[in-house]
């Protein structure tokens, strides 16, 4: 276990959405953190103590602040998830930014109301964008002997895992069959010890409510 005097708190609501990287890195670093998953009928009131009236906030030793991926940033400097060199922890930089370029191409699917041009999305994103970029992620990963950054598990493997569990419970179990590399990682990432007992007692999902 890392050695934080901290006291956190984590804001968000009772789903994975844009926090469970957060969470993953708290379960990695084995640093105790009060998970205060919102109510649907609770976060009117709450949204209005925010301080852009968004979550994820993270609350250390009571002062509040936001951005999902600052936050994970932060975390991972201090409890050693950036890479052994700067270049490493540019190099998280960048494919976390682009595990969001694609994480926001599958949310169009999810946002769009219109059944016909929902399937149009669909249909776009599997064909074209999904193995674009996974296709090159493979290749990163492969290259580097099974880490997406450097030598060692970094926060962008984090972020990889989570999306790739995401995927697979979109897509289905055998989503990642053409991407050896990239379910090698996702598994290494679950089978940390912490995050594997994070992931045995996380709640079940619930549905997130419009804000």
């Amino acid at each position: 276990m890392t050695d934080d005097n901290h006291q956190y708190k984590l804001l968000y609501f009772d789903l994975p959405g844009k926090a469970e990287h957060i969470r993953y890195i708290f379960a990695y670093a084995g640093v105790e953190y009060e998970d205060e998953r919102i109510q649907k009928d609770k976060w009117p009131e709450i949204k209005k103590s925010t301080p852009y009236g968004k979550v994820p906030v993270l609350e250390i030793d009571g002062q509040q602040v936001a951005q999902s991926n600052a936050i994970a940033r932060y975390l991972a400097r201090k409890f050693g998830l950036v890479g052994q060199t700067e270049w490493e922890a540019l190099q998280c930089d960048v494919l976390v930014d682009t595990l969001g370029d694609l994480q926001a191409a599958v949310m169009q699917i999810m946002k769009e109301p219109d059944p016909i041009k929902r399937e149009e999305i669909r249909a776009r994103v599997t064909k074209e964008e999904l193995p674009f970029y996974l296709s090159k992620f493979e290749k990163i990963v492969q290259e580097n002997g099974g880490f997406s950054v450097g030598s060692d598990i970094t926060w962008s493997d984090l972020v990889f895992a989570v999306l790739l569990d995401q995927f697979e419970s979109m897509y289905g179990k055998t989503a990642l069959n053409g991407y050896p590399s990239l379910k090698g990682l996702k598994d290494k990432v679950h089978n940390i010890p912490g995050i594997k007992s994070y992931l045995e007692k996380r709640p079940p999902k619930s549905p997130m409510p419009r804000h």
